[in-house]
This record gives C-alpha cells, sequence and structure tokens, in this order.
C-alpha cells in the first residue's frame, strides 16, 4: 500500500477541530494547531516537546481518553481526539 501524504485527516485538539496532513505525528499536529504546549509541570510550568523522539517525555497528551501518549512518536489519525494539559490545575 503506497502512503499518499497529499490525504488530509481531521482530528480534535482540546475540543477545537483541525486538518493535518496524513502521516504528521500529534506533536506536529499541536504546532500547527497553535498549542504552546502539551502539559504543565507539577509547580505549573509549561512544558513542550523537546527530544523529539520519546526520551524527554515532555509532549504526554491524552489521545482519545488514553493519558500519557508520547505526542511526538504517534501519528495523527482521522477521527483522533487529543487533550493536553495546558491549563493550570490541569490533572
Amino acid at each position: 500500500m503506497i502512503n499518499d501524504r497529499s490525504a488530509r485527516v481531521r482530528l480534535t485538539v482540546d475540543g477545537r477541530a483541525i486538518d493535518v496532513a496524513s502521516g504528521t505525528t500529534v506533536a506536529a499536529a499541536l504546532a500547527i494547531a497553535g498549542v504552546a504546549g502539551a502539559r504543565r509541570s507539577v509547580s505549573g510550568e509549561p512544558r513542550a516537546p523537546l527530544c523529539g523522539m520519546g526520551v524527554c517525555q515532555e509532549c504526554r497528551v491524552t489521545i482519545d481518553g488514553r493519558a500519557h501518549v508520547l505526542a511526538c512518536q504517534t501519528l495523527c489519525r482521522d477521527g483522533q481526539r487529543i487533550d493536553t494539559q495546558t491549563q493550570p490545575g490541569d490533572a
């Protein structure tokens, strides 16, 4: 099967629908959506993808109800729901 890079997928980031190219990582989709970070640290500091290869785990998000998924290692798919923890007090 040939991967058609021109195909688009629609997903939801923090309740807002966006379209991205097929093959886009969730971390890239967050940047495209203008989301400043993936989560907040225990002390409330914003955290965002750093290493891009899953080592730092700063890109953790909730995808389709599954917490602590690495955004930099996960490809977007049609209908996916991504929830970040970017607001102070988010768990």
